[in-house]
């Protein structure tokens, strides 16, 4: 994080949707009609997030673990999301998040990324979209390879008086999803492109509803209650 003023003040930060209200929202014609990925149409996924919802269970220790944290002097109590429902990492993350935030008494707040356009920029900025909150996302922008993209979900915690304390970016550590899926989508000997594409299609979705999707959905929990213990502990993060 930058040492700069944040765009995340308490006026704006209550201006976000609590979960029921992102998932009312996603099946909008509001919603469905704004750009969706790489310029794709929308497709309402509010009932498959009500239903992840209903199905997400925290483990014991997992409960156990966020309410310590949040009882901390200090401690995590108000969470931030930047989300677009056609990402499957914030169908992932997102109902295991409100179970979170359920279980240590945190307020939670949801953004979307975009405005009525998907973004591309490696600087976005609100002169560039002003209808949508990229400079929420330029605060937290995934820089690798020598780029800066506008991963998500991005899920950032702040104490009761919004001191930043951590934040989390797209997938878990454990998931190497630009490998996983980059070998998924690649091509294979005697494949025309568009057998290609639709084989890797077919192979990523079969991973979303794979066993492994709720084992990465467990690790970005755990993950996010590890680095808020070290935050805490230690006094800041490596």
């Amino acid at each position: 994080m930058e040492d700069k003023p944040s765009a995340v003040t308490p006026e704006r930060f209550a201006t976000g949707m609590t979960f029921d209200q992102y998932i009312a929202y996603v099946g909008t014609p509001e919603n469905l009609k704004r750009e969706g990925s790489q310029g794709e149409a929308r497709r309402d996924w509010s009932e498959y997030l009500r239903e992840a919802y209903e199905r997400a269970r925290l483990t014991d220790a997992q409960t156990a673990a966020i309410r310590w944290l949040a009882a901390q002097p200090n401690g995590p109590a108000k969470v931030l999301v930047i989300s677009e429902e056609w990402s499957s990492d914030c169908r992932r993350d997102l109902p295991m998040l409100a179970r979170l935030a359920e279980a240590g008494g945190i307020e939670l707040r949801v953004f979307r990324r975009d405005g009525q356009r998907f973004s591309r920029s490696q600087a976005p900025s609100l002169a560039e979209a002003p209808d949508s909150n990229a400079d929420l996302m330029a605060e937290f922008l995934n820089v690798k390879n020598g780029q800066a993209w506008q991963s998500i979900p991005v899920v950032a915690f702040y104490t009761k008086t919004l001191e930043y304390l951590y934040h989390y970016v797209e997938y878990p550590a454990i998931y190497h999803k630009d490998r996983v899926v980059g070998h998924l989508r690649a091509p294979r000997p005697g494949e025309t492109p568009e057998k290609t594409q639709t084989r890797g299609t077919r192979l990523f979705f079969e991973l979303l509803d794979s066993p492994f999707f709720h084992v990465w959905q467990c690790a970005a929990v755990d993950e996010m209650l590890s680095m808020l213990h070290e935050r805490l502990v230690v006094g800041a993060l490596a």
